[in-house]
């Protein structure tokens, strides 16, 4: 992927060779690609397509197999502690305490990092007012709608000022306001702030013209690129349509081969 780069000429996130495994079943198979500074990359691939593995890789909940990952420039593996210093996550499970307050969340995950309880109050009102929740600071979150939840979660990724945010699927289950809100915000987060952006998704309307794409499917990376570029390499209208082209294709090679 022909990335755009900060000044140093390094990938907020950069995937080398990565393959992995449970048992026979390959998951992930040579996947390579750049996630650039300051943009936003849609790592589009169906259900079982490899986004989550690949998640848990990065965040280094699994151990790297093969190949290499790079968080501007750390690697995970030789310098975890440098890397996801500069990391924030969304995953597409609910992680967030539904008794405590919507400030105590925020406290809880800033005190995780080392933040002391005087700037963690400072940032959590920071980023509630971000998310439009500050009225909310002191209510559970177990009253609070899917929405909100979801953009609760984004302002905790962001707490410890990371330059590289992942969120896994993160508008699973909400309805289309939500959708789009959640969305909203995190492009906002790009342009505003210059945070770079892997976004998982299996929806095509989650994804922009401009935006970078990685389509993933079966574990292998199919195309990379920006999205028009993608759209008229494959000879497609749209998205979805060049989408079904490339995996349609990677079918029949795999049928042909077996």
């Amino acid at each position: 992927m022909s990335a755009r780069h900060d000044p140093a000429g390094v990938a907020a996130l950069s995937i080398d060779g990565v393959s992995h495994s449970y048992g026979a079943r390959r998951a992930l198979i040579d996947v390579s690609f750049d996630v650039a500074p300051a943009s936003f990359t849609a790592l589009l691939g169906l259900n079982g397509a490899g986004k989550s593995t690949l998640f848990s890789l990065i965040t280094r909940l699994f151990g790297i197999q093969a190949g290499r990952i790079g968080i501007f420039g750390h690697d995970i593996s030789r310098a975890p502690g440098e890397a996801l210093r500069l990391l924030g996550v969304v995953f597409q499970p609910r992680t967030l305490d539904l008794d405590l307050s919507v400030t105590q969340n925020l406290l809880y995950h800033a005190a995780l990092h080392g933040i002391g309880r005087r700037e963690a109050r400072l940032r959590s009102g920071e980023v509630l007012a971000r998310i439009a929740l500050s009225d909310r600071a002191g209510s559970k979150v177990r009253d609070l709608s899917g929405g909100q939840m979801r953009r609760l979660e984004i302002a905790r990724a962001l707490l410890h000022r990371p330059r590289l945010l992942l969120l896994d699927e993160a508008t699973v289950g909400l309805d289309v306001k939500a959708r789009s809100d959640i969305l909203n915000h995190v492009r906002q987060l790009v342009s505003e702030q210059g945070i770079g952006v892997l976004w998982a998704t299996h929806l095509f309307d989650e994804i922009m013209a401009s935006d970078d794409l990685v389509v993933l499917h079966q574990g292998k990376v199919l195309a990379r690129g920006q999205v028009s570029r993608v759209i008229a390499d494959t000879g497609a209208q749209d998205i979805n349509t060049a989408f079904m082209r490339l995996t349609g294709a990677a079918g029949k090679a795999g049928s042909e081969a077996s």
